[in-house]
């Protein structure tokens, strides 16, 4: 189940959580967001490389493609028993913006964006199939949890793949992990 949860930028112990799709789907559009559920039916093994995963899945990257014009396009795969999950979670964990539009695709597992726009921070679980926009120049940060287990398709309007700017915020700090998000659901 998708869920968005609404901060005020300075109160992580007061946001509104909000489950209904059409409702998350109406907060994100008001921010230039696009957020939806496609179709993730195919099971990946876990020996399934980049290729295998954009072969599964061509259909759905090739309408994005014409639609978008996307110019990179990676998958980023990582799992409880990588050597470097932790390394990678902390590259994410910080606050950032990137110079284009990206969009990511979630094909298995899960993840927490955070998106932290005006004097909001938008926490936005995303499960298998939800695909998210993040806006140029949309300050976020992303959390794959201590135990990462996800698998996401991710696209860019440059050639260059994922760059980030980092902004030095430690806001990121003062939110729920993923872990945490998830453990208040239950």
């Amino acid at each position: 189940m998708s869920v968005l949860t609404i901060y005020p930028e300075h109160q992580p112990e007061h946001g509104t959580r909000y489950t209904d799709s059409n409702v998350i789907k109406s907060h994100l559009h008001s921010l230039g967001v696009q957020f939806e559920h496609w179709n993730a039916d195919y099971e990946l093994g876990l020996d399934a490389d980049q290729n295998t995963v954009l072969i599964a899945y061509r259909e759905p990257i090739n309408a994005l493609k014409q639609k978008h014009y996307f110019q990179s396009i990676d998958v980023i795969r990582v799992h409880p028993e990588q050597p470097e999950k932790d390394i990678i979670r902390k590259k994410f964990l910080s606050e950032h913006i990137h110079d284009d539009f990206e969009i990511r695709f979630f094909i298995e597992g899960c993840g927490l964006f955070y998106l932290h726009v005006a004097d909001k921070i938008y926490a936005v679980l995303c499960e298998r199939g939800d695909l998210i926009s993040v806006p140029a120049g949309t300050k976020h940060w992303f959390d794959m949890g201590e135990n990462p287990s996800f698998t996401c398709i991710r696209f860019f309007t440059t050639p260059y793949g994922w760059v980030a700017k980092f902004t030095d915020n430690p806001i990121s700090d003062s939110f729920p992990t993923l872990d945490q998000f998830v453990a208040e659901l239950s």
